[in-house]
């Protein structure tokens, strides 16, 4: 944890703060905290600043905070993601919030299987956990938008297109397409397949939407490679 996220719940006045529960076990267990330390604090949807640790016991922690720095900014991207499985997703969704991605898209696939839409991984607070524990990683505030879409070719072809005008569209496929570009500077929606790839159908209603299929070379890799690949790569 490099940020104490902080949310509306915690605050006891405008520059106090109240803790329990995980990250009350992180400031002993792994921050080891006194009283007296400084913490790098945010307020979750907000700004970012220092907290000083006035008590800290076995039960509750509380801070003085005081907020003067913005959040990093986000990429200019919306990420199209096939489901992936359950123990894949939550390290995806903390990727994915670590690296600044403002919009994620989870998408249903041919090769998805429908048992990954029952998974409780996909339940709003599970999300929301997973999300909040990439913003701490990363030092953000702000939690990315998920969007979740369980059947592609309605989403494909009625919302997609909107989605994406005005964006450099991309669709990450192995195969003999163009090698994705570097050093993007423009928005963009890139849209990543499941575990073996999008099916040929798949890639051509992406096309038909604006998306152009590009590829990262001979290698195939997991999920949760490809999507900090390509969004290293982009940008």
């Amino acid at each position: 944890m490099n940020l104490l996220l902080l949310e509306d719940a915690d605050f006891v006045a405008a520059d106090r703060a109240r803790l329990e529960g995980r990250r009350l076990k992180h400031l002993h267990e792994v921050h080891r905290a006194e009283a007296g330390d400084s913490l790098r604090v945010g307020h979750l949807g907000g700004l970012m600043g220092q907290g000083r640790l006035l008590h800290l016991a076995a039960d509750c922690a509380e801070l003085e905070v005081s907020f003067d720095q913005p959040p990093p900014t986000k990429l200019p991207i919306t990420l199209l993601l096939a489901l992936p499985r359950p123990k894949m997703l939550r390290r995806v969704l903390q990727t994915v919030a670590a690296m600044g991605v403002p919009r994620l898209v989870l998408l249903s696939s041919y090769r998805v299987e429908k048992s990954f839409w029952q998974t409780p991984f996909l339940e709003p607070a599970a999300i929301r956990e997973q999300l909040i524990l990439g913003l701490e990683q990363a030092r953000d505030t702000v939690l990315p938008e998920v969007i979740i879409e369980k059947r592609f070719k309605p989403f494909v072809e009625d919302r997609l297109p909107q989605l994406a005008a005005n964006t450099l569209g991309l669709v990450g496929h192995p195969g003999d397409h163009p090698p994705c570009p570097r050093a993007v500077e423009r928005p963009i929606t890139l849209a990543i397949g499941p575990e073996g790839g999008w099916i040929p159908y798949e890639v051509e209603k992406l096309h038909e939407a604006g998306l152009t299929p590009v590829q990262l070379g001979e290698r195939i890799l997991r999920v949760e490679t490809a999507v900090t690949a390509l969004l290293a790569r982009l940008f």
